[in-house]
């Protein structure tokens, strides 16, 4: 793809506060169910095809180690001996290791490569139909979203890489480094606090590679100018991080109902198990993934939105709408 001739300028303009804007996106987006059918459209064609391939990978792998996790006692599992469980999942993990990585080397590029070009034509096709003047630019889409997958993934492995460390200094010494009992509170608490740091993290910067691919439909940028142009957005840049820390929260927020409503028929487990209970956490599963993806689109949205109010197009750039007036939002 061409670059743009149009030179990269940090935006300056005040505009409205980001929350202020997500939340009159939010009502126009509910108003517009076609969005979220595009947005889920484009997710479960890619979604369910992988759903189907981990799983048949699961059952060969199963198949292959069924035995030896058997023989490693893991199916005895019990809070009530801590020490023991914790041997019987290292021995379990040591068998189910190996096909695991195995598995992955070849799974994981593959459904990186799938979602990137998944995610850069249906995005190019939700924006299309958010508004008509979006050019059709899926293929700068694609190799920008896969930059955004391959930094998500590299986030995942921080995250793992902490948890090892953590599992290394507070279950084989003590802090100060003697030998003693594995100290499970030690890393309970380091689980936790690498886990919502490095989720933090991700919120607060994660909106420079969700902009990015945005940036080079709304501007006509090339892959690199539009990474640049993401890193140089002035005031701008402040109301996103305002929306993806909001987004952030609302994540929980879904992810603690969806555990909530999880648990409710566990009092009446007389009643409600096998298939029913399978079922209503289908449901459940299923109403999450809408609700999260009714608010993906919410934030493409706004972040559509707020570049028309923060960075008006020049002569150079391609026309882009006027800002939605108080009246469409009602």
């Amino acid at each position: 793809m061409a670059a743009s001739t149009t030179r990269i300028r940090p935006i300056s303009v005040s505009g409205p506060r980001g929350t202020q804007s997500f939340v009159q996106i939010l009502g126009l987006c509910w108003k517009r169910p076609s969005l979220l059918f595009r947005e889920l459209l484009w997710r479960w064609s890619f979604g369910l095809p992988l759903l189907a391939l981990l799983a048949w990978e699961a059952l060969h792998i199963w198949a292959e180690t069924a035995e030896r996790l058997q023989a490693t006692g893991v199916f005895q599992f019990s809070l009530e001996y801590p020490m023991q469980g914790a041997i019987q999942v290292a021995d379990a993990i040591a068998v189910l290791r190996p096909p695991i990585e195995h598995a992955l080397a070849w799974l994981l590029p593959l459904a990186m490569l799938a979602w990137a070009v998944a995610a850069g034509v249906g995005r190019n096709a939700v924006l299309r139909r958010y508004s008509l003047d979006m050019p059709w630019r899926p293929v700068g889409m694609i190799v920008l979203q896969l930059i955004r997958i391959a930094a998500l993934v590299g986030s995942f492995a921080v995250w793992y890489a902490a948890v090892h460390w953590a599992a290394h200094y507070s279950l084989s010494t003590s802090a100060s480094g003697a030998s003693a009992e594995p100290d499970l509170v030690l890393y309970c608490s380091l689980v936790i606090i690498f886990s919502l740091g490095i989720f933090t993290v991700w919120a607060l910067l994660s909106w420079v590679f969700s902009i990015a691919p945005l940036l080079t439909v709304l501007e006509d940028c090339s892959i690199g100018g539009s990474l640049l142009r993401s890193l140089r957005l002035g005031t701008l840049a402040g109301k996103l991080v305002e929306i993806n820390l909001v987004m952030g929260i609302v994540k929980l927020a879904l992810i603690v109902l969806a555990m909530v409503f999880s648990a409710t028929p566990l009092p009446f487990e007389a009643e409600v198990h096998g298939t029913s209970l399978y079922a209503w956490w289908a449901v459940v599963t299923l109403l999450y993934m809408v609700a999260s993806d009714f608010f993906q689109v919410a934030r493409v949205a706004a972040f559509v939105e707020l570049w028309r109010v923060c960075a008006p197009a020049t002569e150079a750039e391609i026309p882009a709408a006027p800002p939605l007036s108080a009246g469409q939002l009602e």
